[in-house]
């Protein structure tokens, strides 16, 4: 296959459509896909670095039964005698499966159908659990159905727009980069954050309130309040489409004063308020600060209140919109994939269980809900699931309490695993781990945040054994006796089943709607927004003029009271830790961890701490802590950030036990769930905070990965160019440096070292065949090491003698020119961007863009560099002490 190839990006939910072509040796190249709605040939640095993943290092190739190689036969019979014997033994509720967002909706719904229409047990749940099920509980409270109501092009004819718990700037980069444009076209256009951190997007915004954590309820109530007050109210749409305003409003009229209860500025909450009731066109849009929330169904629903009394719903440039973190947690959705729904957005009636059994043919379609992700890995350790099947996710990591969660896997009977990659924190409890093809080997459809389906076309060929994961549960599906129902071929024919369910006896009552792509060309299928109910039908906007999915049509209001974070900090836990993305990571970087542009960024686990909670507790910048909950601690970089608000602190959700010693941030949440939605509150934990003491920090630059450290040893990885980066440091220096790292890395080789042990300086290099394949460096302090050259010493075959020379003087390893890294796309760092403002007169972003290239990709570093320049004004450029490059 050499062609390009139309699909759709693996990464998060806005969805964007690329063109991939292959080249030889598993090459690709990438590009954003003009015709795409969703970006529109944009992309983010992580889509153009997708090139960088595609590789065989770390791939599941062939099954695995208890640590050792077995057939495809061998492996499903042991899945489904294990399955069939838990299920015989103490009945169908005894097995369970947790899948995942990144699944294609075909996947989705073949392993639905068996876990709920055949095995009967609704115990199926997924890791969007931890994404966006408040959003589905809210807009089902709402609505009556989990409906999406708007679209993308909302963010472009607003007047306003309201970001709330959304980095969007860093986490859905494409549509901010629409924002942006959006921006420069109508200046008049206004952008309120609302996020306790003043986040890249904050920086962007016309009005930031860094609210309280977890206060949203409480804004949106005063909110409420305000435009009943003001009359600024669509009473004909509330009377004619809603039930329950007066009763919200009186909810929200008995609330604290919202200013107080979010520590914000009256002035500021008051300028927020009369923007919000001036304008028409208001679009609000929300992430997972709204939604990993032990409240988060009340904040989607307090959001969703202020639309429905304005009548800003369903109309141009108006309405609520959520952003799943997933890039097919929509189509998860929409195929009964969380505990609590069924297939085609059917949630568990009486009427509604026996349509699925009639359309499946089975008696044995689960009659009640299931259990809930949290619920179920504690199901798991108790003893009541016997076996669970863990597609396409890695919940030792993702999961709140992950000390639970590997206690669970660790006692439970039988442990399937289906992953592309071999050694994840979760594979390692696999009792079968069956491989599976990842996202340039797939073919099927996603569907992204704005109900757009696109669909993803394989581009190249499946590497060793691995298979689709729809072939793999039919496959198993055929061993439990459903083979019948179960006759796949392709995944065009699980597409069209979908379509048709969605529209089997639905007379418009029900939102989820393919019946007009029923016979659409699979292979030729545009993207497209549901509901469709005919050919050439697709709709964009729902609810401008009522039509909600209630009985009787109308839409509900929620009143409210405000509540709390679950997490309450104390004497003894003084500091509130929250917890989200970086800007050029992914969930638990199985994929943007093998690439060295995204790794450039934020290349170790950091903690971020507000300059007066590091003065009172002994904290500075780039010192190294222990982070400390009632569950248990990490070891993270302090980062010093006075956008922090005191007594907070932030740790990205991407570490994990392949890429840092200790670093899995989720071991430090407990589970406190939203009780509506079941969604774990990941954005608050009480922690407190530490100097780790550190005689010693070194870096390791290898070709291959190198061994563990000793458990005495902290330290974190990173992929390079043409190598891996490891920083270590440690409380006692090695007693012997040499034997140490011959340990850690194999004894081969020519060694070359070179000690002060007065100073406490050691330097090492390992040559093979010449080339240098191992360099250390060990120092008191650490020292801004650049990282780029080892690739590049080795690239000319024998290293020369001034070479060897180089590797041991240190004067090639501080030669730290560029800098930190800021613009990933370009490869552009902080010393060349304060050098062209300093030396080169840049003035403006263009001016950064046209000398260097920065800013001019995927734009996440844009105010970054806006930041950069405006302190490169103030003060002349000079060397960047103490950071590691």
């Amino acid at each position: 296959m050499t062609d390009t190839v139309r699909t759709t990006c693996p990464y998060c939910g806005v969805g964007c459509g690329l063109l991939v072509t292959p080249g030889g040796e598993r090459t690709v190249t990438v590009a954003g896909d003009p015709d795409h709605p969703a970006n529109r040939g944009r992309l983010c640095v992580k889509g153009a670095a997708l090139p960088e993943t595609m590789g065989l290092e770390g791939r599941l190739l062939h099954p695995v039964v208890d640590g050792r190689r077995a057939s495809w036969e061998d492996a499903l019979d042991r899945v489904a005698d294990g399955f069939r014997a838990a299920i015989r033994a103490h009945g169908p509720d005894a097995v369970a499966f947790y899948v995942s967002g990144q699944l294609l909706t075909e996947d989705y719904y073949v392993v639905n159908k068996l876990a709920k229409g055949f095995i009967g047990t609704a115990n199926i749940d997924t890791n969007s659990r931890l994404c966006m099920s408040s959003s589905v509980a809210g807009h089902s409270r709402a609505f009556g159905s989990d409906t999406v109501p708007g679209c993308y092009e909302d963010l472009e004819l607003a007047d306003l727009i309201v970001l709330v718990g959304s980095n969007t700037a860093w986490c859905h980069p494409v549509l901010f980069q629409r924002i942006e444009a959006a921006r420069a076209a109508r200046p008049a256009m206004r952008l309120v954050v609302i996020d306790p951190r003043r986040t890249a997007t904050a920086q962007e915004a016309d009005l930031h309130l860094p609210l309280r954590p977890g206060s949203d309820v409480a804004l949106f109530n005063g909110l409420l309040a305000f435009l009943a007050g003001r009359g600024v109210v669509d009473r004909d749409f509330v009377g004619r489409h809603t039930h329950g305003f007066a009763a919200a409003v009186a909810a929200a009229a008995r609330a604290a004063a919202p200013a107080d209860a979010c520590d914000l500025d009256p002035a500021l909450v008051t300028r927020f308020y009369e923007w919000f009731a001036s304008t028409p066109r208001t679009i609000t849009v929300y992430s997972q600060g709204v939604n990993q929330s032990s409240s988060g169904t009340d904040k989607v629903n307090a959001i969703i209140n202020c639309h429905l009394a304005t009548g800003r719903i369903g109309w141009p440039g108006a309405g609520p919109l959520s952003l799943p973190g997933q890039p097919n947690a929509m189509g998860g959705r929409e195929v009964g994939g969380l505990a609590g729904t069924l297939a085609a957005h059917m949630d568990f009636t009486d009427d509604n269980v026996d349509r699925l059994r009639r359309f499946w043919g089975s008696p044995s379609v689960a009659a009640r809900p299931g259990l809930k992700a949290v619920d179920l890995f504690q199901a798991v350790r108790n003893g009541r699931i016997k076996a669970l099947w863990i597609m396409a996710t890695n919940p030792a990591v993702s999961l709140c309490d992950s000390g639970l969660v590997r206690e669970a896997l660790g006692t439970c009977p039988l442990v399937v695993v289906s992953d592309a990659m071999e050694a994840t924190d979760s594979t390692a409890f696999g009792h079968v781990l069956l491989p599976a093809l990842t996202w340039a080997e797939k073919d099927g459809t996603v569907t992204n945040s704005e109900r757009v389906i696109s669909r993803q076309r394989r581009v190249l060929p499946a590497p060793g054994e691995a298979r689709a994961d729809w072939w793999i549960v039919s496959q198993v599906a055929a061993r439990l006796g459903f083979g019948a129902a179960f006759p796949y071929r392709s995944a065009a024919d699980i597409f069209r089943e979908h379509c048709r369910l969605s529209g089997f006896e639905n007379d418009g009552g029900r939102d989820f709607d393919l019946r007009g792509l029923t016979g659409v060309d699979y292979d030729g299928l545009v993207p497209v927004q549901w509901p469709v109910s005919a050919p050439g039908q697709e709709t964009r906007r729902l609810f401008g003029n009522g039509g909600f999915f209630h009985p009787d049509g109308r839409a509900r209001f929620v009143a409210l009271r405000a509540r709390p974070p679950r997490a309450a900090v104390s004497a003894d836990w003084p500091l509130l830790l929250n917890t989200g993305r970086i800007r050029d990571q992914w969930h638990t970087m199985t994929r943007t961890g093998l690439s060295p542009r995204l790794s450039a960024h934020s290349p170790e686990p950091c903690i971020t701490v507000h300059p007066a909670d590091a003065a009172a507790f002994g904290l500075s910048d780039g010192a190294m802590a222990r982070i400390e909950s009632p569950l248990g601690g990490i070891v993270m970089t302090v980062v010093l950030d006075d956008a922090q608000r005191v007594g907070e602190v932030f740790a990205p959700m991407h570490w994990n036990d392949r890429f840092a010693s200790a670093a899995t941030v989720d071991r430090l949440i407990a589970c406190h769930t939203d009780p509506v939605s079941g969604q774990p509150e990941l954005k608050a934990a009480p922690v407190r905070i530490s100097a780790l003491p550190v005689a010693w920090r070194g870096l390791l630059l290898s070709r291959s990965t190198p061994g563990t450290p000793d458990p005495g040893v902290v330290w974190s990885r990173s992929a390079g160019r043409g190598h891996v980066v490891t920083r270590l440091c440690g409380e006692r220096p090695a007693a012997d440096w040499l034997e140490w790292l011959r340990a850690l890395c194999g004894p081969d080789g020519d060694w070359l070292h070179y000690e002060d042990r007065r100073q406490g300086i050691f330097r090492a290099a390992r040559l093979l065949d010449g080339r240098p394949d191992v360099v250390f460096f060990v120092s008191p302090r650490g020292d801004a090491w650049a990282l780029d050259w080892l690739g590049d010493l080795g690239r000319a075959g024998d290293l020369p003698p001034e070479g060897r020379a180089a590797l041991l003087a240190g004067g090639v390893v501080r030669n730290n020119a560029r800098g930190p890294v800021v613009c990933a796309c370009h490869h552009v760092g902080r010393t060349a961007i304060l050098d062209a403002v300093a030396r080169q007169g840049a003035s403006s972003l263009d001016d950064i863009g046209r000398l260097l290239g920065a800013g001019t990709g995927c734009g996440s570093c844009r105010p970054e560099l806006r930041r950069l320049m405006a302190g490169a004004r103030a003060a002349p450029v000079t060397a960047v002490p103490g950071t590691h490059d």
